[in-house]
Parts: C-alpha cells; structure tokens; sequence
C-alpha cells in the first residue's frame, strides 16, 4: 500500500497567496484555471475567500481548477497528467492507495502559514482518460471535472473513490513544526530517507524528527506495505479528517 502526500490548492505561486482557516475550518481554495474549467470561484461559494487570498488578482468571477473535486456522495475525483502523472506510474501507485492532500494554509488568529492535510481520497478506480469511452468521459465533464473538459497532456487519467475533506483545523493534521516555517515538517517516526520520493537526499532528513519537504512538486509517495505503524498512522488522520 501506498500513501501519496499530494500537494493541492492555493500557494505564493498559484493564486498569490494561502487558503485560509474560517471559524476553525481550512478552506483549500482551488488554483486558477488554466483553461479548462466551466466553474467559477463564485460557483463554490469561494469568490471572497479568493479574492482576500490573491489581494484582488482572483474574484467571484474568474473561473478555478476544480480538483480534486470533492462530492456530495462521499467520492472524490482527481485529475492527474503530464511529469506528476508519470511519477505515480513509476511508483506503482494504484488501487487501494491513498492520496492525502496537503496544502499552504494561513492560521485564523496567529496569520501564521503553515502546511496542513485537508482531505483524502481511496483509489478505487482509475480511468484513462485517452482511451476510456465517450461516455465516460461525458459522464466526468457533465459534473465539471476539468480534465475531463479538455485534454491537459497525453496521459491524462482521473482517479476516483471515497473521500472527504476535513471539518476541522486540527492539530493532528498541521505538518509543519511548531512555529514554522511551513516546508519543515514534522514527521512520523516510521518514516525515514528513502521512504519518499523526492526525498532523497541526506540534508532533507533532520534531528528531531523533522524533514524538510521540497519546495516544489505535487506528488510524493511513501510505500509502507503492510507495516502496522504507519497503516495505525494513516487511520489515525483519516479519522481525523472525518470527524464532525
């Protein structure tokens, strides 16, 4: 089994600026479209959110990339394509894993940034999008899913399965080290150099149980086969992440 830290939503690069904590719930705002997209940040209830966080550069108006795209049946769909498709390819990544998304959050009180886990998505299917059926495909771009609206490279897939975002900012979510800054991380003990990919070098893993994360990239993955420590470890945020 595979969990895939995937890095998702608003950052100084895309959009400008972090999601935002509002009344104790992170908010992951949705990058920019790059041009395949029939939703707007207003459409998710997210335009003043959105422009707050790009300091007026994104509105209620212009439209977002929509994914991963969480619904109301308790599934989540999320596009992949281009050099991060094929590194999931390269890591075996496929039914039965789970991706964890991350991304760059502003706390509500302190307006601390800091990394944080907002949601989770169980692959229980994964679909070509250059070779599955019309249907299929129509079937994804009736609900809005942007990779499904128009082809973003060659391998463009969509991975689907339950899901769910967090109600919560919890602690046990938070990745980041007290006090920052939001690429230090802290990390469980049963994760170690070699155990990530894109990880890799020494200087990355740190005294204290921290890891420095790299500054860019989308998808990370960790294989922790059978191991009981960081399967308890993985149950432990998706329950966290469920709660009410």
């Amino acid at each position: 089994m595979k969990i895939i830290f995937s890095r998702k939503g608003f950052d100084s690069a895309a959009g400008g600026g972090a999601s935002p904590i509002v009344g104790g719930k992170p908010v992951s705002l949705p990058i920019p479209s790059g041009g395949h997209s029939v939703t707007t940040y207003g459409d998710l209830g997210l335009g003043e959110l959105a422009a707050m966080a790009s300091r007026g550069k994104f509105g209620v108006d212009d439209h977002c990339h929509h994914d991963p795209m969480f619904r109301a049946d308790g599934t989540c769909l999320f596009g992949q394509c281009s050099a991060a498709q094929t590194h999931l390819e390269n890591q075996g990544v496929g039914i039965g894993d789970v991706f964890l998304f991350f991304g760059l959050y502003r706390e509500e009180v302190t307006r601390e940034l800091h990394h944080r886990i907002f949601g989770f998505m169980k692959v229980a299917e994964i679909v070509d999008l250059t070779a599955c059926s019309d249907a299929q495909r129509a079937g994804f771009a009736a609900v809005g899913h942007p990779h499904a609206l128009g082809m973003h490279a060659r391998n463009d897939v969509i991975y689907a399965g339950p899901g769910r975002t967090a109600h919560r900012a919890s602690p046990e979510l938070r990745l980041t080290v007290p006090e920052g800054p939001p690429s230090l991380w802290t990390r469980p003990s049963w994760l170690k150099r070699g155990g990530l990919s894109y990880h890799d070098r020494a200087d990355r893993w740190l005294p204290g149980g921290r890891l420095r994360s790299v500054a860019r990239g989308q998808e990370f993955v960790a294989d922790i086969g059978q191991r009981r420590e960081p399967h308890g470890w993985l149950a432990q945020k998706i329950a966290e992440i469920t709660a009410i």
